[in-house]
């Protein structure tokens, strides 16, 4: 190989455009990166005069171009004349003498790094010992590729530890410049550049800053390149979505330092269940996807799906405390499932929401079925907003008894949806739809507004207050949601004090945020009533109780479903009913079936009963019968058309109550 070449290799090792010169100006030799910035071919630089190329005022060059003089003779080009070039780009030099295994690093490169001449052996081996851990073996694969003639340029991006301890980002480039008659390599040179900005800004924008992941820029980038790549080798690919389940209890619960430490902790198991060449990701809050390429077949994605799943399982420690959580997994292939990213993305989420909705824990492939469920529901939302504005929704009005005297005494608004082709529709089917698109707000609202109209009506009827409860939604509680001001629009309609009552959920009073806190109190001080539903289902505290003020407790209808039956469940009950005496709170049961549970419920001394014992939801105008009608009392069933034909069957019923869990 000749010197002249030899020292071409040379300069193209540096990041800027060099320019070697003899004395009288003339260009000698050129970098590759000098004539791509201007569009130059090398026969236009060569032996031209620097003052004829850029003629600039004061003969200065343009910014970012170095020149460095060199003697007329190429052939006598010396070491000095080649580092002073190199060295004038603004960069650390390196050579490294492979023979002999002596590496040096110029003075401006060590001081990059705050080295001194003597502070670090002369060997490579040394100097690879102050390269990151994780970037080590990378580092080690590039050189040995351009040693071997694999590559004809050495180009890698690797951190390395200052004098003061802190890492920095560096771009080495460089190439073999000597090689032996047999082709091995006795010299490099090359250059060391500091890239850290650069390299913080690419991180910024490509990873995750709390688990170190791809983010999602950057998962999208990957997996356009995986789906080419398969598509290329015909092998097997694999996404897979994961969301934690109960994530937000762990937030709520311990906090966001905790929440963070838990997703920090839930990314490093899920990389260790993968290989080095598969991709996890973090597309934002707990939802992790994960790339796998290269595959054999089906069974082994299923086998590491297992795995990310068994790892996810294992106890978290957190503020000292053991935490269990879980994962649901979603998997789409490629090519068999969809032949673009965005149709993998879209399946793989699907699957993950089957597998969460089928019990968590789990993974769930993509089928053709998902994909038809989605479309339906998609279109379902669609038909929901009309469904406000068209006058679809309508409200029934479920009897509440006061078990002494037999007399209805309140009503319960549950929402339907009269939709013009499908019929009834009950909430279970919809409200859960409304909740994830925001609607459930203007719909809350509206449901609010018709019970207070009709709970006036009806106090007119009466001569006295006659209180009709709503159930509003967690949603309907955060502190963005667009909620009318329920307090001020019951003074507008001049509703005596306690005509509304509001339904929540034990766990909103767990998780109760300052925004929640100050819209339950905000309802307190307008003389809207508290009830909590389904109580004992969920984890309740006596002080919640107090705190918040509750008026009544609404025991959940599996309970009394079993009180004649079993004993655990009788028990559950009775002592539900003790307690909330002994707080002045008064109980409301739900889901009363049968007389037998109705005569217990009384021998027992509960307050307040409804069910299909005394009456369907009914519309409004056959409930304002039933209230005209003998003194109000009622005895035996009533029945209307409502979400379920069959209420002795027990299916039909689970069915009425995960319609009556979710109204609003």
């Amino acid at each position: 190989m000749t010197q002249s070449i030899d020292l071409r290799t040379a300069l193209n090792a540096a990041a800027e455009g060099l320019l070697l010169l003899s004395h009288e100006l003339s260009v000698v030799d050129v970098n590759d990166v000098f004539l791509q910035d201007y569009g130059l071919q090398r026969d236009d630089v060569l032996g031209r005069s620097i003052l004829e190329l850029f003629p600039y005022q004061s003969g200065t060059l343009p910014p970012q171009q170095t020149v460095a003089q060199t003697p007329a003779d190429p052939a006598q080009v010396s070491e000095a004349s080649l580092r002073l070039a190199l060295e004038a780009a603004g960069d650390g030099v390196w050579e490294w003498d492979i023979q002999s295994d002596t590496f040096e690093l110029s003075r401006r490169g060590r001081a990059m790094l705050g080295y001194g001449a003597t502070d670090i052996g002369k060997s490579l081996v040394h100097w690879i010992a102050i390269t990151h851990p994780e970037d080590m073996e990378r580092v080690r694969e590039h050189v040995l590729a351009c040693m071997q003639g694999r590559i004809p340029f050495l180009s890698c991006e690797y951190r390395v530890r200052c004098r003061d301890g802190t890492w920095k980002w560096v771009l080495a480039r460089g190439a073999v410049v000597d090689r032996s008659d047999t082709g091995w390599a006795r010299r490099m040179v090359g250059t060391t550049v500091d890239i850290s900005s650069e390299q913080e800004t690419l991180l910024r924008a490509n990873y995750d800053a709390l688990t170190g992941l791809p983010n999602r820029s950057l998962f999208r980038e990957r997996l356009q390149y995986e789906v080419t790549s398969s598509r290329r080798s015909g092998r097997l690919l694999a996404l897979l979505f994961i969301d934690l389940d109960r994530f937000k209890e762990v937030n709520d619960l311990l906090g966001h330092d905790a929440g963070d430490e838990l997703l920090k902790q839930t990314a490093a198991r899920i990389r260790s269940c993968v290989r080095e060449a598969d991709t996890v990701a973090r597309l934002g809050g707990d939802e992790f996807t994960v790339i796998l390429t290269d595959l054999d077949s089906r069974s082994h994605v299923e086998n590491i799906a297992e795995k990310i799943l068994d790892a996810i399982d294992k106890p978290y420690l957190l503020n000292h405390e053991e935490i269990h959580v879980s994962g649901s997994i979603g998997i789409t292939l490629h090519p068999g499932d969809a032949k673009e990213p965005e149709g993998l993305v879209r399946n793989a989420d699907q699957a993950m929401y089957v597998a969460k909705n089928a019990g968590r824990n789990q993974f769930s492939f993509f089928t053709k079925s998902m994909q038809d469920q989605a479309w339906r529901r998609l279109k379902l939302i669609g038909e929901l907003r009309a469904a406000l504005p068209q006058r679809q929704l309508k409200l029934y009005f479920q009897p509440v008894v006061d078990l002494k005297s037999g007399q209805v005494v309140k009503g319960e608004a549950l929402l339907r949806w009269m939709h013009p082709t499908r019929g009834l529709v009950c909430p279970h089917e919809f409200v859960f739809l409304a909740e994830e698109t925001g609607l459930i707000n203007e719909i809350g609202n509206w449901v609010f507004m018709q019970a207070a109209a009709w709970s006036k009506r009806w106090s007119a009827l009466r001569g006295e207050v006659f209180q009709i409860s709503v159930n509003k939604s967690p949603v309907q509680f955060l502190a963005n949601a667009k909620s009318l001001n329920w307090g001020a629009y019951l003074k507008d309609l001049g509703l005596g004090w306690n005509s509304m009552s509001v339904e929540i959920t034990e766990g909103l009073l767990l998780n109760a945020t300052d925004a929640t806190a100050e819209k339950l109190f905000s309802l307190r001080d307008a003389g809207v009533q508290v009830a909590i539903d389904d109580f004992g289902t969920g984890y309740s505290s006596m002080a919640y109780l107090k705190k918040f003020d509750v008026d009544y407790l609404k025991v959940d209808q599996s309970f009394i479903r079993d009180t004649t039956r079993n004993s655990t469940s009788r028990t559950i009950a009775e002592t539900i009913i003790v307690m909330a005496h002994k707080l002045g709170l008064q109980v409301i049961a739900e889901g009363v079936e049968t007389e037998e549970q109705r005569d217990w419920l009384m021998e027992a001394g509960c307050d307040f009963a409804q069910g299909y014992f005394f009456s369907e939801p009914l519309p409004p105008e056959a409930f304002e019968e039933l209230l005209t009608t003998s003194h109000n009392k009622v005895t035996s069933n009533i029945v209307s058309l409502d979400c379920s034909p069959d209420t002795s069957d027990e299916k039909s019923q689970k069915s009425i109550e995960l319609g009556k869990s979710n109204p609003v």
